[in-house]
């Protein structure tokens, strides 16, 4: 446990971001789950529809860091890859 005072708010801190960034991290891969659910069943428009929802999630969390640029731009042309591939 912390002695400190300082050192006790930094802990405390810490579990507040922990559990922002879990959430923030669980609405991210809930949006590329949606898209990927709806490439295997077989939805184009969906599909499309989706992954329009989940590009702006995906650089949401890019810009707030939560996702490296890189990562970000990786997940993205993947999903827009399978999408391209249904047809």
């Amino acid at each position: 446990m912390a002695n400190s005072k300082q050192a006790r708010k930094r802990a405390r801190q810490a579990v507040a971001r922990n559990q922002h960034l879990s959430a923030q991290r669980s609405q991210y891969r809930t949006a590329i789950k949606s898209v990927r659910k709806l490439v295997i069943a077989g939805d184009k428009a969906a599909a499309t529809e989706a992954f329009q929802k989940a590009q702006s999630v995906i650089d949401s969390m890019a810009r707030k860091n939560v996702l490296h640029a890189n990562a970000a731009a990786r997940h993205k042309s993947r999903l827009a890859a399978a999408i391209k591939a249904m047809a």
